[in-house]
């Protein structure tokens, strides 16, 4: 790394002042603060990017681990299952008939279809006229332009 310290950046600004001259100096130092910022900028956005692509590698590695606990997991319940099944299955149809409960009928969900729209549209459009009542939705740059001070010449 280069070591400034700073006596050499006085040195550095003493003969940029007397090559560039003392008239263009403010606008050529304005020029490389820019252009220095912009650098700096980019090594940032570039330091950012490598270490979003590392957290995505881990959290790749990490979605493997636990995809793979959940097939584990639902291997051992099928094969838990298929083993009940087949104990269960081997029990008489009597005691079947014994622990089978009547099933209670369910009503299925109904939505109750109310009709938003008809009480919305109760109110005449003269009377939402007269009192100043929405009925059309603006953008934002509607909106802005609608109350934007007009400017008189």
């Amino acid at each position: 790394m280069i070591d400034l310290g700073i006596e050499k950046l006085a040195l550095i600004g003493v003969v940029a002042l007397i090559v560039i001259g003392p008239e263009k100096l403010p606008r050529v130092a304005r020029t490389v603060g820019a252009l220095l910022g912009k650098a700096q900028r980019y090594v940032n956005d570039v330091k950012a990017e490598v270490n979003r692509s590392m957290e995505l590698d881990e959290l790749r590695k990490m979605k493997t681990t636990v995809e793979d606990a959940a097939r584990d997991v639902e291997h051992s319940i099928h094969t838990g299952a298929s083993e009940f099944e087949k104990q269960f299955s081997g029990a008489s149809g009597d005691t079947l008939s014994a622990l089978a409960e009547p099933e209670q009928a369910v009503p299925e969900y109904r939505h109750p279809r109310k009709n938003w729209r008809l009480k919305q549209g109760a109110t005449p459009n003269w009377y939402k006229a007269r009192n100043g009542v929405r009925t059309k939705a603006l953008s934002g740059a509607a909106r802005v332009a609608r109350f934007r001070p007009h400017k008189i010449n």
